[in-house]
């Protein structure tokens, strides 16, 4: 008799990590951060949650994702879920609530109302201002420069000897990177979008749409959206340089896909190219650096939207 007890027991426990189902509901699209790993003893979670805010305040729910979109999955992650209220049944806690997922998305962002842009901290200078140091680096930048000795270019002139050494830098990463033209460039409006760098958006969104580059695609990335259209390679651009971005790592699913298209090399320019760009963004940021006299800036500013949610 114990060992039947025993027996049941046992089955009950596997019962629960099969996690029967009922009660299936309507579907339900919900946004917030998603968290990874959260598996209890004896497995009664499905190991993810999802953190978002109702009329109450902050909130927590079970998720359930199937195995295509856990390999998308990302914990900290703002997303937006579309799925199924289910009932499951645990042995230790009962009946709970899970969000069964059929769809997995970015969080569309939030346009934020334009601000007046702040009195830029580095006066622009002009040629006839700069040291014989000074004058030859500039008549280097104005061979290739679309916003003459503005832009970053005002700030690296107040560090001549940085300036010549970060210049030519550039001038690999620019022209003589091992990255496809179109996708070095996509990867440079990346980070333009990322620090809200209006210059770099200003002066690289023409070289990429001459390089192929997609109207569509730099069209969503400006919105602050998961590009729709974007090609093979494109999004395996996309996926490394945001989620480096947006976590300060890279997954391994995310390297391996990265890996299938592109050389070791031409992932290191890549990274290094997202990097100097982040750092020219911050450079510019920093000193509140704007566009030309008379340039519309062309990035709104945007934040993750995190709509109130409410279950059925």
């Amino acid at each position: 008799m114990k060992t039947f007890l025993l027996f049941l027991l046992f089955m009950s426990a596997s019962t629960a990590m099969t996690m029967a189902q009922t009660g299936q509901g309507p579907e339900v699209t919900m946004t917030g951060t998603l968290r990874g790993g959260l598996i209890s003893i004896g497995g009664e979670t499905t190991g993810w949650t999802l953190e978002y805010r109702d009329s109450s305040g902050p909130r927590s729910i079970e998720v359930d994702l199937p195995g295509d979109l856990r390999t998308r999955a990302r914990s900290g992650a703002t997303v937006q879920l579309t799925g199924t209220m289910v009932v499951r049944e645990y042995v230790e806690r009962g009946a709970t609530r899970v969000l069964r997922v059929s769809r997995l998305e970015d969080a569309p962002a939030a346009a934020v109302p334009p601000q007046a842009a702040p009195a830029p901290r580095l006066p622009q200078l002009t040629t006839e201002q700069l040291n014989p140091q000074q004058r030859a680096l500039a008549d280097e930048i104005l061979k290739v420069s679309s916003v003459g000795i503005g832009g970053p270019y005002n700030s690296m002139l107040r560090s001549p000897e940085m300036g010549e050494r970060l210049f030519a830098l550039l001038d690999y990463l620019r022209f003589k990177s091992s990255v496809p033209r179109r996708l070095n460039e996509f990867a440079i409006l990346i980070q333009a979008r990322v620090w809200t760098s209006q210059v770099e958006w200003l002066a690289h969104y023409p070289l990429a749409i001459k390089e192929g580059l997609s109207e569509a695609t730099a069209a969503d990335l400006k919105a602050g959206r998961r590009p729709a259209s974007m090609k093979p390679d494109e999004a395996a651009v996309y996926d490394l340089c945001m989620e480096l971005s947006a976590t300060r790592t890279v997954s391994d699913a995310t390297y391996r896909r990265a890996a299938q298209i592109f050389t070791e090399q031409q992932i290191v320019d890549l990274l290094t190219v997202s990097g100097t760009y982040a750092s020219l963004a911050m450079m510019m940021n920093g000193v509140a650096q704007g566009v030309p006299a008379g340039t519309t800036p062309p990035l709104p500013r945007i934040v993750s939207a995190a709509p109130v949610v409410r279950l059925p």
